[in-house]
C-alpha cells in the first residue's frame, strides 16, 4: 500500500502534471433576477395631460400682433412675409398667461427663404435695438418682443438654437451645444449633444415640426422633433432669461410663411 501512495505521488508532482488535470466546472451561472430598472417609457408628443390649448385653432383670441403680417388659416396661426412687403422682424405674443417654468409644445413649418423662433420668457413694449428696414417706419413696440427665442429657420444652420432676441446676447447656445452663462462672464461650451449637421438632418424643411421647449429655472431645453438640440443654464438670476413672460412666435426675412398649430401650454410657475 505504502509502495502505491508513494507512486501516485510522484506521478502527481511529475512536471506537467498539473496542466493535464481536468480544469474544475465552473459554478453553473444564477437563474435570470428581474432587476429594479426599467428604461424610461417615451413621451407621447400628443400627450396633453396637464397641459392647456393656448390656440383654438379659429380665432386670434388672446394673441397680438400685426394684422397685415397675422392671420388664422386651416387650423393654423400664419405669418406672411412677400417680395413685395418684405418683413425684417414681426411678432405675435399670446398675453392669456405669463410663464417661468413651463412645457410648451407646438407644431411649426416655414415655406421660403425666411426663418422663424418662438418666443419665451419675454417681453413687449421695450426699445428696440435693430434699425428698420429702408423706407419702413419705426416698430410699433407693443409687438415687438425681447427675450429667449428657441429658433426655427430650417435652409440654415439656426434651427434648434438658443437665441437672445433684441439683447446683446445674441446666440448663446448652438444647435448641438450645452452652454452655461454666468454673470459678468461669457458663455461657456459645458458639453456637445451631438454633430451640428447630423442634428439638422432631422430637422424638416417645408413641413411640420415638432418643437418643444422645457424651461426650468435657469434651464431650457429646446427639442425638435425628438431631437435635443441646445442646452442653456444661465445661473445669473437677473439675466433676461431669467425673467417670467410671454409666449410668441416671429416671422423674419423674406419671402416666408410661418404656420404654427397644436400650441399647448403646460405652465408650473
Amino acid at each position: 500500500m505504502r509502495t502505491v501512495l508513494l507512486v501516485f505521488a510522484a506521478a502527481a508532482m511529475a512536471p506537467g502534471a498539473w496542466a493535464q488535470a481536468p480544469a474544475v466546472a465552473p459554478a453553473a451561472a444564477p437563474a435570470h433576477r428581474p432587476t429594479r430598472f426599467k428604461e424610461p417609457d417615451p413621451l407621447d408628443f400628443s400627450d396633453h395631460a396637464g397641459f392647456v390649448p393656448i390656440f383654438d385653432g379659429k380665432t386670434m383670441d388672446g394673441w397680438d400682433g400685426d394684422p397685415s403680417i397675422w392671420h388664422v388659416e386651416d387650423g393654423a396661426i400664419v405669418g406672411v412675409s412677400t417680395k413685395e412687403k418684405p418683413v425684417r422682424n414681426s411678432y405675435i405674443s399670446y398675453h392669456g398667461a405669463t410663464a417661468l417654468d413651463f412645457d410648451l409644445k407646438l407644431e411649426i413649418k416655414t415655406i421660403g427663404r425666411g426663418g422663424s423662433g418662438i418666443q419665451y420668457r419675454s417681453q413687449v413694449g421695450l426699445p428696440w435695438t435693430k434699425p428698420p428696414a429702408p423706407g419702413a417706419p419705426p416698430p410699433n413696440l407693443a409687438w415687438m418682443m425681447t427675450g429667449p427665442q428657441a429658433d426655427f429657420w430650417p435652409p440654415l444652420a439656426y434651427s434648434g438654437q438658443f437665441y437672445s432676441e433684441n439683447t446683446p446676447l445674441g446666440i448663446v447656445a448652438w444647435r448641438g451645444q450645452v452652454v452655461n452663462s454666468v454673470r459678468g462672464r461669457n458663455p461657456r461650451l459645458v458639453g456637445t449633444i451631438g454633430d451640428r449637421a447630423e442634428l439638422g438632418a432631422f430637422v424638416k424643411n417645408e413641413d411640420w415640426n415638432q418643437y418643444e421647449i422645457i424651461a426650468r429655472g435657469g434651464v431650457m431645453m429646446h427639442i425638435l422633433n425628438g431631437r435635443l438640440m441646445a442646452v442653456e443654464v444661465d445661473d445669473d438670476p437677473a439675466s433676461s432669461n431669467n425673467q417670467p413672460g410671454l409666449i410668441g412666435l416671429e416671422i423674419e426675412n423674406a419671402p416666408c410663411q410661418v404656420f404654427a398649430r397644436n400650441i399647448w401650454l403646460r405652465r408650473l410657475r
